[in-house]
């Protein structure tokens, strides 16, 4: 059916070499028919012949060729679909996140798909994979680099969440940990502490403890690895387990820094059963603001994101491409986490 010519052809590509998505103009140059019959061929519409269909559908294959959903009469012509990719559902962090993305998504007559990725990163790649056929933009949380989300993306726009927008080429809404953190620790050292140690979360070194090691050193305190342990999970457990172990390695401090609000609750659990009281005996500060930590014993202070905010933001960024303009940037992309003081600390 193809010749060896036709067969190496190039597929479609960017000037600088990276994959774009392909076109219908692009299938029907590689089948060498006119757009209307690719249409006919891939929709399985109006009279082909089959030689022709079949080298249609090969070209469609080759240039991996994902008709739109307009194309495809799927949708009423102005009608937009969101893919919004989740990490985990159970943290209460994120449906408030997702909150955010669905309101202000609403108010612009946009639909969303919630895709929960459950901290896998195969099913992350898995959800570009699909969403790339199914929604005409992605919002989402994402470990992987640039060049692989762009392997799984299909040319659709791209929005990560709590990613730094100079960390990535794509549009993205993050989070001013460096900000927060220093006034969460400007709080501590102001109540005497000297002596803070910190639990962080389960996917290596970040902006927060990146953050909270700079301040220490800024503020004259110990500022090593020493003083920070890797919880085994982001929630209440994996904070109980983690303040286990700093507690037997750094029973000198007087105060902890919880990567997340749920760690911090973990770490007030485990500090009352080594009869260490919160927070005369001990100080804890948590990070993300759920509303749970009003209802703990002793109330939780915590730095407080705005987390329909970020998602309102990244809906923004979403109108922002489609409509041809540059992303936001800047502080513009940025939330910025406000101290709220109650008892623990």
């Amino acid at each position: 059916m193809w010749t060896d010519n036709q067969r190496a052809e190039p597929s479609a590509e960017r000037p600088d070499g990276a994959r774009r998505r392909a076109t219908i103009h692009d299938v029907a140059r590689l089948a060498g028919v006119s757009r209307q019959t690719v249409s006919r061929a891939v929709n399985d519409k109006g009279e082909i012949d089959p030689g022709t269909k079949e080298r249609v559908l090969e070209a469609a294959r080759l240039l991996d060729y994902r008709p739109s959903r307009f194309a495809r009469g799927l949708v009423q012509k102005g009608a937009v679909t969101a893919g919004l990719v989740i990490p985990d559902l159970r943290n209460p962090f994120f449906p408030e996140v997702a909150a955010g993305v669905l309101e202000a998504a609403e108010q612009r007559g946009w639909q969303v798909v919630v895709w929960d990725s459950r901290i896998d990163e195969a099913r992350e790649r898995e959800a570009l994979d699909v969403l790339s056929h199914q929604a005409d933009a992605v919002v989402g949380y994402f470990k992987d680099p640039d060049d692989v989300l762009t392997r799984h993306l299909g040319g659709v726009p791209l929005v990560l969440l709590e990613r730094g927008p100079q960390q990535t080429r794509f549009a993205a809404v993050g989070i001013d940990a460096a900000t927060g953190v220093e006034r969460g620790m400007n709080h501590l050292f102001r109540a005497g502490h000297r002596r803070i140690g910190m639990l962080d979360g389960v996917h290596g070194p970040g902006p927060r403890r990146q953050a909270f090691l700079e301040q220490a050193r800024r503020l004259g305190l110990p500022a090593d690895e020493d003083w920070v342990v890797v919880c085994p999970e982001h929630s209440v457990a994996g904070g109980e387990a983690g303040m286990e172990r700093l507690l037997a390695h750094r029973p000198e401090i007087t105060a902890v820094f919880g990567f997340n609000d749920l760690i911090a609750i973990g770490a007030m659990r485990t500090a009352r059963r080594h009869g260490r009281s919160v927070p005369d005996g001990l100080a804890v500060l948590g990070f993300d603001g759920l509303s749970l930590g009003e209802l703990v014993e002793p109330a939780l202070t915590t730095l407080h994101i705005d987390k329909r905010q970020l998602g309102r933001l990244a809906v923004e960024q979403v109108a922002r491409l489609r409509a041809g303009e540059e992303p936001l940037r800047g502080a513009d992309a940025w939330v910025t986490p406000e101290l709220v003081v109650r008892d623990s600390a």
